[in-house]
């Protein structure tokens, strides 16, 4: 672990501060001309405040800066990523000859960080972002015992986007004491100055406003720096919020607080120019080509199966209300388990996790993106969060999951309530874009069980899996279909109902499978026979076993589901069957317009996906 070192001097503490100051600026503006893109300016602003935390404040083990016991520090400005890794590579943890590396093809070194550098924890650039992660950081250091503290880099211009103060007054709630909050007040955004300038001030009252702890200082003045950052991790019982005035391009005569240079890398003549204000220059260092990427990303902890199923068949029983329970059941054989709740855990029926586990749910009230990114914090503490909400609401995050996609973020998601079969609330809590929406995050798993053990068997799969999973829950209770021993893999999907004279395939999963199979009894009194797929993992897909499916009869299939046309099961599986070659004679039931309130029943025969609509769509294709 690093430490303070108790022999040196006040005087000299701040000397050696300083130096590592400039050398870091040196380090950014270099790395910067030589990548010929970059935001040196931003750089420059924070140069004093990231020498005292990796040179003084912050204790981490060099080898293993992501560790439990290490201090995290989280940069949300993203885009100053070029002083972060001069930081790093300063502190001993990446090679300081790597830097020169900066945005180029086949380094690790990126524009923005991601978690395969070490010493990061999550993917971030994306503005806004940042606190709500620190704060799953230093939630997850304080429930494994670990005195951990968080630091969370923002610049002013990104506190204005909601989900700042979505996390501020979420880390106050909680008394999140181990998380300090750094403002980089520069006063210019990209395009012009910021909305308050440098009125620090501002920043400090809405701060307090939520239960911090706040002061304004100057962001360049070593002395004040490091006291602010004592004060906050000394803090008890609230977290800490430091708003530092800065100067954009602090540091250079020519740069400082100037606008019109954000994202400008400078030219060699300028580099040169500015140089000369930082002088001495070392040498630049040749890099020998190795990367210093972490080998591997965490993956969740193993744990022994849950205790068995003991559903009977036909019992009634909503996928929403069997994901509690799975829950509730996986926490007795993982105690990484957390579950994340958007104040309608009596509708997700978190609750029921939380009956057994009280200490273990954590309310994120309604602030899904808060919650989303809070989850990337504590997965990345090697917890395994389970985040539920009504999947329409999961859209206000989709920002937040696009970015713990390109963290390779080990979050479970549950949209419950999807789809016109929830009736009467009407179309502002149907979500019929959530399956399309998750199938694009690269790497995720997107679950849409049918009955109570699929539900139960997919929520181990998504506690087992690295990754972001989604699961689709329904309100209407649906019967159970399936035995309680039968195996759910992901990729998989299940064929319910098939014989040697089947003439078209039906594909559905959630609601649709049960029109599916009641379009299915329906037509077996016509001489029709009819194979019923459950579709319950629509990626991965399993292309081998739906290629074989449809060939069997003979290219023929209807795929029938509660979401809109675009993205959903649909285009999964005609998308799947032309890449693989397969001539079809395709029909598409999908919900094709805004719905309405109404009975389920209604809804699904108004909207073309009832059974009926079903039958008349095989009866089309099997003349």
């Amino acid at each position: 672990m690093t430490a303070t070192p108790q022999s040196i001097s006040s005087t000299s503490k701040l000397s050696e501060l300083a130096e590592k100051a400039r050398l870091l600026r040196i380090h950014s503006l270099r790395m910067t001309t030589a990548a010929g893109s970059g935001h040196p300016t931003s750089c420059l602003s924070i140069a004093e405040i990231m020498s005292a935390l990796y040179f003084d404040l912050m204790k981490f083990d060099r080898a293993n800066p992501n560790s439990l016991a290490s201090d995290r520090f989280v940069l949300s400005k993203g885009h100053a990523a070029p002083i972060l890794y001069a930081a790093l590579a300063e502190a001993g943890v990446i090679p300081v000859s790597r830097l020169m590396t900066l945005r180029t093809i086949d380094s690790e070194l990126e524009g923005h960080p991601t978690p395969w550098i070490p010493g990061v924890d999550a993917a971030t650039g994306s503005l806004g972002q940042g606190l709500s992660v620190g704060a799953g950081l230093a939630i997850g250091a304080k429930r494994q015992g670990s005195d951990a503290h968080v630091y969370v880099l923002m610049g002013d211009g990104e506190m204005a986007e909601g989900s700042v103060w979505e996390a501020a007054e979420f880390a106050a709630h909680y008394d999140v004491e181990n998380l300090i909050a750094i403002g980089d007040v520069n006063g210019l955004g990209q395009s012009q100055r910021t909305m308050y300038d440098h009125d620090a001030e501002v920043y400090a009252r809405k701060f307090e406003s939520q239960g911090w702890t706040a002061e304004v200082i100057d962001g360049h003045d070593l002395t004040a720096v490091l006291a602010a950052l004592n004060r906050g991790k000394a803090s008890q019982g609230r977290p800490h919020a430091i708003l530092a005035r800065t100067e954009k391009g602090h540091g250079i005569s020519f740069l400082a607080d100037k606008d019109g240079w954000h994202g400008k890398a400078l030219s060699k003549d300028q580099l040169v120019k500015a140089l000369a204000e930082l002088e001495p220059v070392p040498a630049i260092l040749p890099d020998d080509g190795k990367s210093c990427a972490k080998k591997s990303l965490p993956v969740p902890p193993d744990f022994a199966a849950p205790t068995a199923l003991t559903y009977k068949l036909g019992d009634s029983i909503a996928t929403r209300e069997a994901y509690g329970t799975a829950l509730a059941r996986l926490g007795e054989v993982n105690e990484h388990v957390i579950a994340v709740d958007g104040d309608v855990k009596n509708s997700t029926f978190a609750e029921t996790f939380q009956k057994s586990f009280s200490d273990r749910l954590i309310q994120g009230f309604i602030a899904e993106q808060n919650m989303v990114s809070l989850a990337v914090g504590l997965a990345a503490q090697n917890l395994v969060p389970f985040v539920a909400t009504f999947a329409c609401f999961l859209a206000r995050a989709y920002d937040q999951v696009r970015m713990a996609g390109i963290s390779h973020s080990n979050i479970n998601l549950c949209g419950s309530h999807a789809g016109i079969s929830i009736g009467e609330d009407g179309p502002s809590q149907m979500a019929l874009e959530d399956l399309a929406a998750f199938r694009a995050i690269p790497g995720a798993a997107v679950l849409y069980p049918s009955d109570a053990v699929s539900t139960e068997k997919l929520v181990e799969g998504m506690a087992r899996r690295p990754g972001i999973a989604y699961m689709r829950t329904s309100r209407p209770k649906t019967a159970v279909l399936y035995v309680n021993d039968e195996k759910f893999p992901i990729p998989g999907m299940k064929v319910v109902r098939q014989s040697a004279a089947d003439r078209v395939t039906v594909i559905g999963a959630g609601v649709t499978l049960y029109e599916a199979l009641k379009a299915a009894d329906q037509l077996k009194g016509k001489g029709i026979a009819v194979r019923v797929i459950d579709l319950y993992c629509l990626k991965p897909l399993d292309t081998v076993a739906l290629v074989a499916n449809v060939k069997a009869t003979e290219g023929r299939v209807v795929t029938v589901e509660d979401h809109y046309g675009e993205g959903g099961i649909g285009e999964t599986v005609l998308a799947a069957l032309a890449e693989a070659g397969v001539t079809v004679k395709a029909v598409k039931l999908a919900v094709d317009r805004v719905a309405h309130s109404g009975t389920e029943a209604e809804l699904l025969e108004k909207f073309g996906i009832s059974a009926n609509h079903v039958a008349a769509a095989v009866e089309r294709l099997a003349k």
